[in-house]
């Protein structure tokens, strides 16, 4: 290499910067919302890793980190306010089973759990109430997404489906 810099190859996130995946009609419309469509594919192609009554959970297409997943309602609904009592009762109980998965699969130091409610909350997908469960390691914050607006992901999102997929205990 002529500048002796090494690369670093992510050709799936092209996609994203590309607007894949991303809902082209109406936004309220569930026959083009990713989330409604997810769960009627097989588990490994929506990168399903677990589904319950009422909600399920996902791999993010578009981690954030490794082992990156998303509790969302089987519902196309926008609000959080907008779960009746058993799913949010499902929602919460999926929410812990994802983080003691992760836990297991990969042990993180920690997580960052939250929900961006809205398009100016940073919501890309607002019409479809999903939270984000993001595992966190020391030192996992480097020079690479503040220089180079690059994550650096050490595993393909199949692998981590299954692995995931496999620890989530069946009911």
């Amino acid at each position: 290499m002529p500048d002796a810099f090494d690369r670093l190859w992510t050709p799936y996130r092209l996609a994203y910067i590309q607007g894949e995946g991303k809902p082209d009609g109406d936004p309220d419309d569930p026959a083009t919302c990713p989330f409604c469509r997810a769960p009627g594919l097989p588990d490994d192609e929506g990168l399903v890793v677990a589904r319950g009554e009422r909600v399920y959970a996902v791999l993010n297409r578009y981690p954030y980190n490794a082992g990156h997943l998303m509790v969302l309602p089987y519902r196309h609904i926008p609000d959080y306010t907008d779960l009746d009592a058993r799913e949010t009762a499902e929602f919460a109980a999926f929410t812990q089973q994802t983080m003691r998965v992760i836990r297991a699969v990969s042990g993180p130091h920690g997580f960052n759990v939250g929900i961006n409610q809205g398009p100016v909350a940073g919501a890309g997908i607002a019409a479809h109430l999903h939270q984000h469960v993001v595992p966190r390691w020391g030192g996992d914050t480097n020079f690479m997404p503040v220089v180079a607006r690059t994550r650096v992901l050490p595993q393909l999102l199949a692998d981590t489906r299954t692995l995931l997929a496999e620890a989530w205990p069946t009911p």
